[in-house]
């Protein structure tokens, strides 16, 4: 059984890692990566199988997570280095020249937990394919697992991935989309409308889960039910309601913090509402 208040005091830990990252460069993607720092810490210290000091490319005998919407890098860099892919004190070079983590992740510098480079948004989905297909083939059981933007959907490319996964019934594969209503040119709904997403997912042949991805407890039984629904001929998409900028007040209700750093006395005012738990880089 999951240990929530443990999983919650890293997932406090990663949103004060996630304002001093991006703080420290002036650059990068808070709200989004505070929104999703309850799904990614369930994700890594609950949810999939890995042998982190063991890191391997092709995955083999393991579950394999894919970030499609690569702009996410710095909640993902906190909880690898949480989980012990690396060193926690590498995260103070986040977004520096020539350092292993860039803005967007990238296999050139071989950071352990990173197999394919991503950022261009609409590609992870395929390349998920690809590697649950390689599963299959290898008589290997372990689950595929990927992130992605609800703003992201508005690529084409998602929906022919969309449609192979069901076609080729690829049931190993569980992929989120973080529906946080906002993207970087306004409220999804402005922009591009993605109208009834469940129905949309039901319609292209693929097992739906809901959850609040910023209720720990929801988040874990999410990810549990959509484990549950695996190797029954469909591939599952999760559902993912979050709040973009979550934990930090003057960030949330607001697309403006999609790709924005704080200043030093918005970095104050961040650092106030999100208390240090288990220790900064």
């Amino acid at each position: 059984m999951a240990d929530i208040q443990k999983l919650q005091t890293i997932a406090a830990q990663v949103r004060r890692d996630v304002i001093r990252m991006v703080h420290k460069p002036a650059s990068g993607h808070p709200g989004g990566s505070l929104g999703c720092a309850d799904f990614f810490t369930a994700l890594y210290f609950d949810t999939l199988s890995i042998d982190p000091k063991n890191f391997t490319m092709d995955g083999k005998d393991e579950d394999i997570f894919f970030l499609s919407n690569g702009h996410l890098s710095a909640v993902w860099y906190s909880v690898l280095a949480r989980k012990g892919f690396f060193e926690v004190s590498e995260l103070s070079t986040f977004r520096i020249l020539n350092t292993r983590l860039q803005g967007h992740p990238t296999t050139a510098e071989h950071l352990p937990g990173i197999r394919v480079a991503s950022g261009s948004l609409g590609q992870g989905l395929s390349v998920a394919c690809g590697a649950a297909l390689s599963k299959k083939l290898n008589d290997d059981h372990h689950l595929v697992y990927t992130l992605h933007g609800d703003g992201e959907l508005q690529e084409g490319q998602i929906w022919e991935a969309a449609l192979f996964a069901a076609a080729k019934k690829i049931d190993n594969i569980i992929s989120t989309i973080d529906y946080n209503g906002k993207q970087i040119d306004g409220p999804v709904d402005d922009v591009v409308s993605l109208g009834d997403l469940k129905a949309k997912w039901l319609a292209f042949g693929w097992d739906v889960v809901e959850m609040n991805g910023n209720i720990m407890e929801e988040v874990i039984k999410g990810f549990a039910e959509a484990k549950s629904r695996t190797g029954k001929g469909k591939p599952v998409v999760i559902i993912m309601k979050t709040e973009m900028g979550m934990g930090v007040d003057f960030m949330m209700g607001t697309h403006k913090w999609h790709g924005k750093a704080p200043n030093d006395e918005e970095f104050s005012r961040a650092m106030t509402q999100l208390p240090e738990t288990i220790g900064d880089f």
